[in-house]
């Protein structure tokens, strides 16, 4: 717990489980259930949070607790997380408008599927106590081709409903954005029209394989590389505007994730074609002289695994003193590659201008010129929640409260 302070992790960042100290019988069976490591430990014979900030939400250690001591929550009595509102149905406060997955606080690959799945179970029985929609109108619309999207219309076409599905990217969400061979913790889960796929731990290329295997067995197909750009309600439907055109949808699933749109830093030379937001084939590059910017997990993965190219030279800059809020996994494989010369750490420094060649950056009161051939940013994402109130759905800030 100390190391977990030190390091930063001890604060929950989403989904957490919250222990209630009078029921709790220090049983150990939620340690012993966690997937992830360390999350929950034994202290005074009572479960305690360790790595709060590390949770993803498996929720087993609240189904293997056998008093009902363990509540999943979001946020704390401190810190509150902004989240839309959602019935148990996954619909927010619009007749019609249903999120799913991780824009709902729920990221993990069973629940998102279980999620989408669910809110297409609800739409399959309204429109059937109201009718079907008429000529040139969608039965559902499902923006995203993550997990979630990919429930929500595997179910839809179960059901049999007229159905759309639009992914701003290609098949796989947000797992298209993880560095090749990352490694995707999952459980087991059940895809309609599928059957039940049994994956505790795999790899990327597997999990979108996965996927692909998916659409070629069940037939469905969706619009890539179309974003949902405006959602406007006309009555008895949605007028659903896309970069593709226009669509007409008596429910729409908001399937997109919470990356959002990648956060610039607004300096000069970030519109050069060296300068990326995510990397997805680190072995493309060897011999070059590698800037990546940011103090989180994925700015960490993607430093070390451009080390690992033959004659790179990898300078990660941090404008925090600290990297505070990574996995213990990835702190520890970041320091063997700046023990090893890999990596170059430079905290407390700003990227200021990017040139052709070369990079410059204020470290402290200094400025400083690095070169440099390809720059990595990862600066987090414009989340979709100015969108989703645009749209009129309603955020709410949870203080240690669980979802309906």
């Amino acid at each position: 717990m100390a190391k977990a302070r030190e390091y930063g992790t001890h604060e929950p960042v989403s989904i957490h489980p919250y222990i209630d100290p009078v029921l709790c019988i220090g049983s150990g069976a939620c340690v012993k259930s966690c997937p992830e490591k360390d999350i929950i430990g034994l202290s005074g014979g009572k479960g305690k949070l360790i790595n709060a900030s590390l949770c993803i939400g498996h929720g087993a250690c609240a189904s293997a607790c056998p008093v009902g001591a363990i509540t999943l929550v979001f946020g704390t009595a401190a810190r509150g997380v902004e989240l839309p509102y959602l019935t148990p149905h996954f619909e927010t406060n619009i007749k019609g408008v249903f999120i799913a997955g991780e824009l709902g606080g729920m990221g993990l690959i069973k629940n998102a599927v279980t999620q989408g799945r669910e809110a297409v179970d609800f739409i399959a029985r309204r429109i059937k106590e109201e009718g079907p929609s008429r000529e040139g109108v969608y039965d559902v619309l499902i923006a995203g081709a993550g997990p979630a999207g990919i429930g929500a219309s595997l179910n839809a076409r179960k059901h049999g409903l007229k159905s759309l599905t639009i992914s701003q990217n290609d098949l796989g969400g947000t797992v298209l954005h993880y560095p090749r061979h990352k490694i995707v913790m999952t459980s087991p889960v059940d895809l309609p029209m599928y059957g039940k796929v049994k994956l505790k731990e795999t790899t990327k290329e597997a999990l979108l394989g996965l996927w692909k295997e998916v659409f070629r067995k069940t037939g469905l197909e969706i619009n890539s590389n179309e974003k949902m750009i405006g959602l406007k309600n006309e009555g008895d439907w949605f007028r659903v505007t896309t970069t593709g055109g226009e669509y007409l949808a008596r429910c729409v699933v908001l399937a997109i994730g919470r990356r959002g749109t990648p956060r610039k830093l607004g300096i000069p030379g970030e519109e050069l074609p060296k300068v990326a937001y995510s990397l997805i084939d680190p072995e493309q590059h060897r011999g070059h002289a590698l800037l990546v910017v940011g103090g989180g997990d994925s700015a960490v993965e993607a430093a070390v695994a451009l080390s690992d190219g033959p004659g790179n030279r990898v300078t990660l800059s941090y404008r925090g003193d600290a990297l505070n809020r990574i996995k213990p996994a990835n702190r520890e494989r970041l320091e063997k590659a700046v023990s090893a010369g890999g990596v170059k750490v430079i905290f407390n420094s700003n990227l200021i201008e990017i040139r052709e060649k070369e990079a410059r950056m204020a470290v402290g009161e200094e400025a400083v010129t690095i070169p440099n051939d390809y720059v990595y940013i990862f600066a987090g994402g414009e989340l979709p929640g100015e969108f989703l109130k645009s749209i009129g759905v309603r955020i709410e800030k949870m203080f240690g409260t669980p979802r309906n």
